[in-house]
């Protein structure tokens, strides 16, 4: 009965891929939860696996702030290697993030296997830094290997959960019709400048037959009147069969975000969030790009025309002689290359060969 220390905390791009690594483990796992007071995992991971909240936060300031972050950081790995002690924790896996870097010290510490999944295509901080003490990195996107050095590494994609490997009807409240159905996220928290770029252009879209559907987030109060074939919603559990029946998602590119689309083969605009660390977004889209599978428009002053340009030989009618030959089915096959079907399977393997 292997006792299984999961550190994963902040955002979905975090918890998401952790839970269907998860639930995907024999019953017979002890799993225990490391999350952060106040953040996404002390909402929606299960009462099943107990949480325990450090405080910690990113090695971002300079100067003497940076000193006391390195203070905080050693603190947080005393907490670390305690609840390792008291739990009886055998092996410690996490999906990167600040957090991730005192449960790879504490784990070293105590002389217990560690293993790291990286979901971006260019590593975050700490992976770069800590992953070479890293009993195992696990990568999302291949090309991410390009920036490590000194980690042993191992390709298996970024987990998606569950609902989005079954087949989903389309909600009920999607406007009905037989034009495209676009359809536009940003992330749980908001998008404001992908927004604002959309709604720029939504006229447009529904005088082109265009159904439209908006997920703005729950922090963005961007909207558009109310107006046929246009729907917008801060939240929806619905993704996995908004996804699975668009012609065209807008969205920014996580690199969960990308997992999703790529497993339900969705052809994609993706709007990088420009303050996104390292531009991990834009390497995120431009892996996908590469296939096929996406293209990218910027967020800036021309961002809604540029957006528009894109948009409009996807959404018109083919001229090709064949309809297989169409722009987004080729997309979609873009989408099928890229997509991983058993990340969470491959990651569970791990475990078990460093459970051992």
């Amino acid at each position: 009965m292997p006792r299984l220390l999961i550190a994963a905390s902040g955002t979905g791009g975090h918890i998401f891929p952790a839970l269907a690594v998860a639930e995907a483990l024999p019953n017979s796992w002890n799993i225990f939860w490391l999350g952060v007071p106040d953040r996404l995992e002390s909402k929606v991971v299960p009462k099943k696996y107990p949480i325990t909240s450090i405080r910690v936060s990113a090695l971002q300031a300079r100067g003497i702030r940076k000193i006391f972050q390195i203070i905080k950081l050693l603190f947080s790995t005393v907490d670390v290697i305690r609840l390792i002690r008291r739990k009886k924790i055998e092996i410690v896996f996490t999906t990167g993030g600040y957090i991730a870097a005192p449960s790879i010290i504490g784990s070293k510490l105590c002389g217990i296997p560690v293993v790291l999944h990286e979901s971006n295509a260019f590593p975050g901080k700490v992976t770069r830094f800590f992953g070479r003490l890293c009993d195992q990195v696990a990568l999302g996107l291949p090309n991410a290997v390009e920036n490590l050095h000194g980690c042993r590494t191992v390709f298996t994609g970024t987990p998606v959960r569950n609902s989005f490997l079954v087949n989903n009807d389309l909600p009920s409240w999607v406007p009905n019709g037989r034009g495209p159905l676009v359809v536009v996220m940003g992330g749980s928290q908001g998008a404001i400048g992908l927004n604002r770029m959309v709604i720029e252009i939504v006229p447009w879209l529904l005088n082109e037959g265009c159904r439209l559907v908006h997920i703005t987030g729950r922090h963005d109060k961007t909207s558009f009147p109310k107006v046929e074939n246009y729907v917008d919603q801060p939240f929806t559990v619905d993704i996995p069969g908004l996804l699975q029946h668009a012609d065209l998602v807008i969205s920014r590119a996580g690199a969960s975000a990308l997992s999703e689309l790529a497993v339900c083969n969705t052809p994609t605009i993706f709007i990088p969030f420009p303050y996104a660390a390292d531009n991990h977004q834009d390497c995120n889209a431009s892996y996908a790009a590469r296939f096929g599978a996406a293209l990218i428009v910027h967020e800036d002053l021309s961002g809604e025309k540029t957006l528009r340009r894109v948009i409009k030989p996807l959404i018109q009618k083919d001229s090709s002689t064949l309809p297989s030959d169409g722009l987004l089915n080729n997309m979609r096959q873009g989408m099928k290359k890229i997509a991983v079907q058993d990340a969470h399977l491959r990651l569970v393997d791990i475990l078990k060969i460093y459970s051992q």
